[in-house]
C-alpha cells in the first residue's frame, strides 16, 4: 500500500482563496490529504497550540504568498509567518507559492 501523504497548507484567506482551492485540488489529485485553516480560526495562544500540533501531523508545509500580512497575534505577527517560522524551525520539507 502505498502512503498518503498529509499536507499542511497555510497563507492568508480571504485573497488567497481561490489559489488555496487550486492547490488543495492539486493535492487530492496527488492523492494527499489537505490540512489547513477551514479547520480551524486563528484566534488565540490556545489556538496555537492546535495549529502547530496540526503542522507536526503533516508530512509537507506549502505557503502561498500574496499581498496581504493576515491577522497577528499579540506580538504584530500574523499566523502565516508564525505557521512558516515553525515549519522551518522544525526542518518540515516546505514549497513557498507566490500568487500573482
Amino acid at each position: 500500500m502505498n502512503k498518503r501523504y498529509q499536507v499542511f497548507l497555510s497563507s492568508t484567506f480571504r485573497d488567497l482563496e481561490n489559489e488555496r482551492l487550486e492547490v488543495m485540488r492539486a493535492l487530492l489529485e496527488l492523492d494527499c490529504f489537505p490540512c489547513g485553516m477551514e479547520y480551524f480560526p486563528a484566534a488565540n495562544d490556545d489556538q496555537w497550540s492546535f495549529i502547530s500540533e496540526l503542522i507536526d501531523q503533516c508530512d509537507y508545509y506549502i505557503v502561498v504568498v500574496g499581498n496581504r500580512y493576515g491577522s497577528t497575534d499579540e506580538h504584530g505577527i500574523s499566523y502565516t509567518e508564525k505557521e512558516y517560522r515553525y515549519a522551518i524551525e522544525n526542518r518540515y520539507s516546505y514549497h513557498r507559492l507566490s500568487s500573482r
